[in-house]
């Protein structure tokens, strides 16, 4: 693996510092103090809820523990962690379950 040139780490450093600065003072320092449109509001209570599956998605469809290949316990977790999340409305169930679930089949199938 070759390394990285030190100049453009520290671009990519400070250029992403920048932004994620600018992204926080947006909201924080220049509508911090006034009331949020309730479009975007009603926008913004489906964030958190879009974030989980959007990191567990990849390790499921192509995990890197089998090489890239799904596989019966992690497609079977998904499913039971959708199932359990579904019917109780709680993403702690949700989570709780599924990891069993996956940690149940690894145990089982080997």
């Amino acid at each position: 693996m070759s390394q990285i040139d030190p100049i453009t780490m520290w671009t990519v450093i400070a250029g992403l510092a920048i932004g994620s600065f600018g992204l926080r003072f947006v909201f924080i320092g220049l509508v911090g103090d006034r009331p949020l449109p309730g479009w975007l509001l009603r926008h913004l209570r489906y964030t958190a809820v879009a974030i989980l599956p959007a990191l567990i998605a990849p390790l499921v469809a192509w995990p890197q523990a089998t090489g890239g290949q799904p596989d019966v316990p992690r497609m079977s977790a998904a499913a039971v962690a959708l199932a359990a999340g579904y019917w109780s409305k709680n993403v702690l169930v949700a989570i709780f379950s599924g990891a069993a679930t996956l940690y149940g089949l690894l145990y089982l199938l080997g």
